[in-house]
This record gives structure tokens, sequence and C-alpha cells, in this order.
């Protein structure tokens, strides 16, 4: 194999694994979250009884699934896939999602809530896409 070649690959390797890495890191729980179905950060903020980190439109969502809707996407209620596995597993169709409004945004923007069960009996909040997850107890 030719030095440049052999070059490309051992460059192309390097950049993968660092890829993978990077993807790796940012799907750690922050601090507060769990994800073995242990209690949610007790971080609630005392008016509204949700979690400090909780925008207000995603209080709102919440409503919205405790109610049943409506809701103002199509998309919202639809069964969400976990492909890339950050949420326990779980058989399809246990997950569903939810858009949480994000002001100023001309399309549905990164902010979900995913529930689990029907009825739901966990909620995790992704202000990115779901690439990182916060569980949030829904105070009833």
């Amino acid at each position: 194999m030719a030095p440049w070649m052999r070059a490309t690959v051992v460059v192309t390797v390097a950049l993968l694994a660092v890829g993978w890495w990077q993807q790796r890191e940012a799907v750690e729980p922050a601090p507060t979250s769990t994800f073995d179905g242990g209690p949610a950060a007790p971080d609630l903020a005392p008016a509204s009884g949700h979690p400090h980190f909780l925008p207000p439109e995603a209080v709102a969502t919440l409503e919205a699934i405790d109610r049943g809707g409506p809701f103002p996407y199509d998309r919202d209620g639809t069964v969400f896939q976990n492909r890339e596995g950050r949420l326990p597993a779980r058989p399809r169709g246990y997950y569903r999602e939810y858009t949480v409004e994000t002001p100023g945004s001309p399309d549905r923007g990164a902010r979900r809530i995913v529930t689990g069960g029907a009825p739901p009996e966990v909620y995790y909040y992704t202000s990115d896409h779901y690439r990182s997850f916060r569980r949030i107890e829904v105070q009833r």
C-alpha cells in the first residue's frame, strides 16, 4: 500500500473514532437525570412543581398530554423509535413524542417530551433533538 493511502486510512479511522467518542459523551445523562427507573432530580420549582430545567412551554406540553390534547403538530403523540438507544429499551410503541414549542422557531424546533407507557408512566425532556434526555417527574 502506498504511504499516502496508509496515511489517509489512519486519518479516516482517527476521525471516525473521535466522532464516535464525542457522540458517546453527548448521551451521558446530566447530573440530575436518571435512566434506570430511579427517581428524577428533586430540583422542583416551588410555583409549578416541575423541575427548574423545564421551560414554560414544556409545562404547557405536559398539561396537553395530561388532557389528551389538542396538540399543535400532527407528529405529536406518534411513536418515538428510540433508534439510538438513549432511553431504556422497551417494546416498539412504548414511547411517544410531543413537541415543546420553541419561541421564534419557524418549525417544530428541537425540544420534545417523550413519554413511556399508556397512560404515560415515565417522562423525558430533550432540548437538543434526542441527543440527550433528562427524566422528569410529573406532579399530579
